[in-house]
């Protein structure tokens, strides 16, 4: 655990900092961490790391979780950080962590390029292709969730793919992209889960230390109540408390059974709830209240995308 720990500090230490001071310890973590698969992708090479459970039957349909980390970072650390692995193993689904353009430089998540689909998607699209041709994946339970970043994507997705993805879950999402760039009115469940004291993102929105005075991050009350306008719910939240320090909102009676779910952690920081630990120095507090890993496989679980192919 206190490796696990040096991992994920030092993975998201890099961010922004100049190539001559990372240490050789981060040689030494990628030669250990590197992902297991690649494939070629809008004629760049693009790669994955897959993680298949013990249990994993391939004589049954299997659900696939596709989980995408923050900028700057590896699959490897949205793999230590969210803890997927855990819950597949007790689940039996398999858990993929792509990784963004950028090479052996910073990888980071582009959700729009101002030319249609963008490369990403595409990548994200072809993943699908590229797991279900070697496993048995059930097509009706292929899901998307993120860390900062990577919840910004799961959003794109959700308007790109909303055909192939049947939810998508956001985590301290860095969202800029506001909901009238989604063109796709496909009604698509989504939870999220987001810090009050979130200095990268923050939960009010606005601007940060990240994005400073020309991108301006969306307000998260504001983003989820457009979204459940989007899946048509029923106009009044029913907010509950969840434990002392995290509050739930959700939008139901949504068209095609759309859910819509925002977990407020009061004082969480730019974290996974119940996830593997961070240096707080860096970004804030995560909560040990809830595990967003495992209230988002509850989430998915009850929304296969059958049910909303059946009622188009």
């Amino acid at each position: 655990m206190k490796d696990r720990r040096w991992v994920l500090g030092a993975a998201l230490a890099l961010i922004g900092l100049p190539v001559i001071v990372v240490p050789t310890e981060g040689v030494a973590w990628l030669a250990s961490n590197r992902d297991n698969g690649s494939f070629i992708s809008s004629g760049v090479k693009r790669e994955y790391l897959l993680y298949v459970p013990k249990r994993y039957d391939p004589s049954r349909p299997t659900p696939l979780i596709i989980s995408l980390h923050g900028a700057g970072v590896w699959g490897a650390v949205q793999r230590d950080m969210s803890r997927w692995n855990d819950v597949a193993d007790r689940e039996g689904f398999i858990v993929a962590y792509p990784s963004g353009a950028g090479g052996r430089g910073v990888r980071v998540w582009q959700e729009d390029d101002g030319h249609g689909r963008s490369r990403d998607v595409t990548f994200i699209s072809a993943l699908i292709d590229t797991i279900s041709a070697h496993y048995h994946i059930d097509p009706a339970r292929v899901y998307a969730n993120g860390l900062s970043n990577g919840g910004g994507m799961s959003f794109a997705l959700s308007c790109s793919l909303s055909d192939r993805i049947a939810a998508v879950g956001l985590v301290a999402s860095a969202q800029f992209l506001p909901l009238k760039w989604c063109t796709d009115r496909h009604p698509v469940p989504m939870i999220n889960f987001h810090g009050t004291a979130d200095s990268v993102a923050p939960y009010k929105g606005g601007t940060s230390w990240v994005a400073p005075g020309y991108r301006r991050f969306q307000n998260q009350l504001t983003f989820v109540a457009n979204w459940a306008r989007r899946n048509r719910c029923a106009p009044s939240p029913v907010d509950s408390t969840i434990a002392v320090d995290v509050t739930r909102r959700s939008y139901m009676k949504c068209a095609d059974g759309a859910d819509v779910v925002l977990y407020t952690i009061q004082g969480g920081g730019h974290t996974w709830p119940g996830g593997g630990p961070l240096p707080e120095w860096f970004v804030g507090t995560t909560t040990r209240g809830i595990d967003a890993s495992s209230l988002m496989w509850a989430f998915f679980r009850a929304h296969p995308l059958a049910s909303k192919i059946g009622s188009r």
